[in-house]
């Protein structure tokens, strides 16, 4: 069994993420990959010093950080005929590689993956974890909420057959963001099964600040819109709803500042109306959402009025952006600073 971890300034979450992969119990030989990025806090340390203290973990370089670079990086330097991606910011939970392995063969698919939990240690980090499980906050993708194991358009993380990722080619190295939807894209156009279990679950840590939030939305937001340009259609219609949401605000407040400049006809009256009618609707889900939280505390239900639009305008956004002029070398830079900085 091979875990491959691509790993940047994760040194807050580091350990525990390879405890958890370690702990798993699996039949037969583990080995964990890590592909080290250029981290600025302390990571790369604290890795050597981990592998030095354990022969089943070896280290490969990514200097540039590029997340798809240096998943194919670590598959490269493996050895076993499963590969198990496992993030830096993630810890697996117990028995999560065992099930998926029995899914896996049940199934006869070519990749299985499970729930994105998503957990927060500040007011803020549980704010953005409960937007990830809630499906207004991510738009209700199967691994954010799901509750039947069936056939996925894409997998969180994935435990994948070696031999599958081979045929179709890794992953796209020209995708910094997105890759894993692409992946498994192949993987589906090649005649393989991509299953959703609802029975695996991995916890995972989101951003732990706003600016850090909206950078990776953005980010996030440019390569989706970058993945619309390559495969049109075949991207799920969900993917177009920020930036529909994006789209009335702009309209609003165009309307705002014509009505400023001068009165408008009757038509153009009820015109700007029904502009401002999903706006309208938008606001009050967002603020219904935060009053019913429970259990949250008021400074958890306040990020939240601010969390939620974020993910949404800041992703909306990017995926203009993306679809009209390509995501070219966009970045993903909520990662690339230093050491975390939690938010109360």
């Amino acid at each position: 069994m091979s875990f491959v971890m691509p790993v940047l300034n994760e040194r807050d979450y580091l350990e525990r993420a390879v405890a958890s992969t370690l702990a798993q119990e699996v039949d037969g030989p583990v080995e964990l990959v890590l592909a080290l990025g250029p981290s600025s806090d302390g990571t790369t340390e604290l890795a050597r010093a981990i592998a030095a203290g354990d022969d089943r973990i070896a280290l490969v370089d990514n200097p540039d950080a590029d997340i798809p670079v240096g998943l194919n990086a670590a598959i490269r330097a493996s050895r076993f005929p499963t590969i198990v991606r496992v993030d830096a910011h993630s810890e697996l939970t117990p028995g999560y590689t065992k099930r998926a392995l029995a899914t896996l063969d049940r199934t006869r698919a070519a990749n299985v993956g499970g729930v994105m939990r998503a957990d927060g240690r500040a007011p803020f980090q549980r704010a953005v974890a409960a937007a990830y499980n809630s499906p207004i906050g991510l738009g209700g993708g199967a691994y954010h909420g799901g509750t039947e194991e069936t056939d996925a358009e894409s997998a969180y993380l994935g435990v994948m057959r070696r031999s599958v990722l081979d045929e179709v080619g890794l992953f796209d190295e020209t995708l910094r963001r997105g890759e894993d939807w692409e992946l498994n894209l192949r993987i589906r156009a090649a005649g393989y099964r991509v299953i959703f279990d609802p029975a695996l679950s991995v916890t995972y840590w989101p951003r732990e600040s706003w600016s850090r939030l909206l950078r990776q939305f953005l980010a996030t937001g440019r390569w989706r819109g970058e993945l619309v340009r390559r495969y049109g259609a075949r991207n799920s219609a969900r993917f177009f709803a920020p930036p529909a949401l994006v789209g009335f605000i702009a309209a609003a407040a165009g309307t705002g500042l014509l009505r400023i400049a001068g009165p408008f006809s009757r038509a153009g009256t009820l015109l700007a109306g029904a502009i401002l009618i999903p706006v309208a609707l938008y606001a009050i889900v967002v603020a219904a959402y935060a009053v019913a939280r429970r259990p949250a505390s008021l400074r958890e239900r306040l990020w939240s009025i601010a969390v939620i639009p974020t993910m949404h305008i800041a992703w909306g956004a990017g995926f203009i952006a993306g679809v009209a002029r390509g995501a070219r070398d966009t970045i993903d830079t909520s990662r690339l600073d230093g050491r975390n900085t939690p938010l109360p």
